[in-house]
C-alpha cells in the first residue's frame, strides 16, 4: 500500500467531510469483545511480565541489562512467530526488529525502546511493586510499559489469527534516551519502508496520545581565559569560571515562550583547584524546540548575543549540535488521532490530544513522511524520576486500544 493510498483510506474510514474540511470521530459504538475478553485475560501475565522487565537495570550503553531486557522481549515475540534481527549499535548493545508477515497490503510500524535513564543499581534499589493501583520502578512506564503493550497487542492479534496486514514491524531501541547515529538511521530507514508508524511512548497521565513533540539539540558554550593564582594575584588572571557564569545568564534568556522554545543550561565544568584562577570553563544547555527554524535562529543567538563578554581577554565560542527534529502535528496525524479517539469510544473512554517537550523516536518516523502517532504505551507519569508510577487500570484498555487501532489501520 502507497502512502497515499493509506492517507486515503484514513480520510475516508474517519469521515472526512470534503466540504469543511474538518474531521470527524469513527463511531464505533461497541467493543470488540474477543479483543476485550483477551486484552483482561492478559492484564496479570503483563504485569507479570512488566515486573520482569522493571527488576533489570537497563540504563543507556549498560549492555548486561539491556541485553537481558532484549533477550526477554526476543523469546515473547519468536513465540509469536516473529522473524527476529540484530542491529548491532556503536556502545555494543543491539536493536532489535521482529517483524511478522500477514496476507494484506498495510505496513505498520510499532517502536519503543529498551533503555532507561536510571543508574546500574536502581532496580535493586527500587524494585517493582504496586500501590494504591499505580506500579513503581525505574522505567515501569518509560517506556517498559511500551514494550509490554506492543507484545501483548500482538498476541491479542495472533489469537485472532488476525493476519490482514502485509508486514508488522516492532523495533526495539536500545538507545533512545541518549541517541545514536545507529537508531537514527535504522529507523528512518525501517519508517520508510512502511505506511504508517505507533510509537508507544508511555501514555501521559491525563490518558492521551501525543499529536506533536519538540525536537532537541544542545548548545555548548567554551571559554578561554587565564589562570593565576587565587590568592596572590588575581588580577593577572581571567576567570574563564566567572565569564562562563555570565554567558549562562544571558544566553539562558534565548527561549521564546510563544514559539515553545526553551533553552536551559544543565552541566557546567570549570576549574580543579580552588587556589587557581581557571583559564578553562563550559557550559551545556538543553535546547527544546517546536519548529525547526527555532534551532536556526538560536545558533545564531548564541553566535551573536556571547559576544557580550563580562571579563575582557577571554575567548568565547558556541555551537549548537541538533539531536532529534521536531514532530510537528499534521493532517495525518490529526486522522489517526481521530481513528484512536473512536476505538477508545468502544470502551466509553476519552483520549486527550498532547504535545510534549520531551523529544522521542517517533520524530525521526515523522520526519522521513511517515504519519505517525505517539503515547501508545501504558498510562503513568512523574516520568524520568525516582517517582515513575504506571496505572494498573490503563493495561487493559491501552492494550485493546493498541490491539484495534493494528486491525483498522490494517483495512479489516
Amino acid at each position: 500500500m502507497t502512502m497515499t493510498a493509506l492517507r486515503s483510506r484514513l480520510a475516508v474510514s474517519l469521515g472526512l467531510s470534503l466540504a469543511l474540511g474538518a474531521f470527524a470521530p469513527v463511531a464505533f459504538a461497541q467493543p470488540h469483545q474477543q479483543v476485550l475478553s483477551d486484552a483482561e485475560q492478559y492484564k496479570g501475565e503483563a504485569l507479570k511480565l512488566l515486573e520482569r522487565l522493571v527488576n533489570i537495570d537497563s540504563g543507556s550503553g549498560y549492555l548486561p541489562g539491556l541485553n537481558q531486557v532484549g533477550d526477554i522481549a526476543i523469546d515473547e515475540l519468536q513465540k509469536l512467530g516473529a522473524t527476529i534481527e540484530k542491529v548491532p549499535n556503536s556502545d555494543g548493545t543491539q536493536h532489535i526488529l521482529a517483524t511478522f508477515k500477514g496476507s494484506g497490503k498495510a505496513k505498520i510500524l510499532l517502536m519503543a525502546h529498551m533503555d532507561t535513564v536510571f543508574k546500574e543499581g536502581s532496580a535493586a534499589e527500587r524494585p517493582f511493586h504496586i500501590k494504591d493501583g499505580r506500579a513503581y520502578g525505574p522505567g515501569v512506564m518509560d517506556d517498559k510499559g511500551g514494550i509490554v503493550a506492543g507484545i501483548y497487542a500482538l498476541k491479542v492479534l495472533k489469537n485472532l489469527d488476525f493476519k490482514n496486514y502485509a508486514q508488522i514491524t516492532f523495533l526495539l531501541d536500545a538507545s533512545e534516551e541518549t541517541g545514536s547515529d545507529v537508531a537514527t538511521n535504522l529507523i528512518k530507514k525501517t519508517a520508510k519502508a512502511h505506511d504508517v508508524t505507533l510509537n508507544l511512548e508511555p501514555g501521559r497521565p491525563a490518558d492521551g496520545l501525543v499529536v506533536w513533540r519538540k525536537g532537541s539539540a544542545t548548545a555548548l558554550v567554551e571559554v578561554k581565559g587565564k589562570a593565576s593564582h587565587a590568592g596572590v594575584a588575581p588580577e593577572l588572571g581571567r576567570n574563564a569560571a566567572m565569564e562562563a557564569a555570565h554567558q549562562i545568564l544571558q544566553l539562558g534568556k534565548l527561549g521564546d515562550a510563544e514559539k515553545k522554545t526553551t533553552i536551559n543550561f544543565t552541566v557546567l565544568q570549570a576549574g580543579d583547584r580552588t587556589n587557581v584562577i581557571p583559564d578553562q570553563a563550559s557550559a551545556k544547555a538543553d535546547v527544546r524546540a517546536a519548529v525547526p527554524e527555532e534551532f536556526d535562529r538560536i545558533e545564531k543567538d548564541l553566535a551573536r548575543v556571547s559576544q557580550d563578554k563580562l571579563i575582557a581577554d577571554t575567548e568565547v565560542t558556541t555551537s549548537l549540535k541538533r539531536g532529534l527534529p521536531p514532530m510537528p502535528q499534521t493532517a495525518e496525524s490529526d486522522r489517526l488521532m481521530a481513528m484512536a479517539q473512536g476505538i477508545y469510544g468502544e470502551l466509553g473512554r476519552k483520549l486527550t490530544e498532547e504535545g510534549s517537550g520531551g523529544a522521542a523516536d517517533a520524530s525521526l518516523s515523522a520526519g522521513v513522511g511517515t504519519p505517525t502517532l505517539d503515547g501508545f504505551g501504558i498510562v503513568g507519569g512523574n516520568i524520568h524520576t525516582p517517582e515513575e508510577y504506571a496505572e494498573v487500570e490503563s493495561v487493559v484498555p491501552r492494550i485493546y486500544l493498541l490491539s484495534r487501532m493494528i486491525m483498522e489501520l490494517a483495512g479489516r
